[in-house]
């Protein structure tokens, strides 16, 4: 069936400059507080933020991310809102939230994974025979006879057309 992949966890907040006093060596700007006269304005943006590796152990010691926990999405998830509610403490902060890359495969073939529409499972043309149904997927045999197997729904005649 259907697996889920997240990657490139992020925290992305949007900043108001003009709401307080904001130090452009806290963006990064080592060089400009002087010339700024301790002030950034302007319409907000938005920063995105990276959480460290969770196998970044610091002191230049390091794992793989799977020998520092169970559940790799939770974990990152968790130091993800800890760093949001940390961003979100500050002045000029003015929202914020957690962003993640999710890809979705089937577990059989490898491939994306798509399922039928209602129009298409209405559509004869589009589904493999009769009992097609909204939600069904569509890479491959394997998560076909799954999904129906699950639902109670008729197999398909994997033989019909073959010579």
């Amino acid at each position: 069936m259907k697996t889920t992949h997240r990657d490139n966890w992020r925290v992305v907040v949007e900043i108001t400059p003009r709401a307080r006093e904001i130090r452009a060596t806290a963006l990064g700007f080592a060089d400009l507080d002087y010339h700024l006269n301790g002030r950034l304005t302007g319409e907000p943006f938005e920063m995105t933020f990276a959480p460290r590796r969770l196998g970044d152990l610091g002191a230049g010691l390091s794992v793989s991310d799977r020998l520092a926990g169970r559940d790799l999405d939770a974990a990152y998830r968790a130091r993800c809102e800890e760093m949001l509610a940390a961003l979100l403490r500050e002045p000029h902060v003015r929202s914020g939230r957690v962003e993640v890359d999710e890809q979705h495969v089937c577990s059989h073939c490898d491939m994306r994974w798509e399922e039928l529409t209602a129009d298409e499972a209405a559509d004869g043309s589009t589904n493999i025979d009769e009992p097609s149904v909204e939600g069904e997927p569509v890479c491959c045999d394997k998560s076909i006879d799954e999904f129906r197997a699950e639902r109670g729904i008729p197999l398909p005649d994997w033989t019909v057309g073959a010579s």
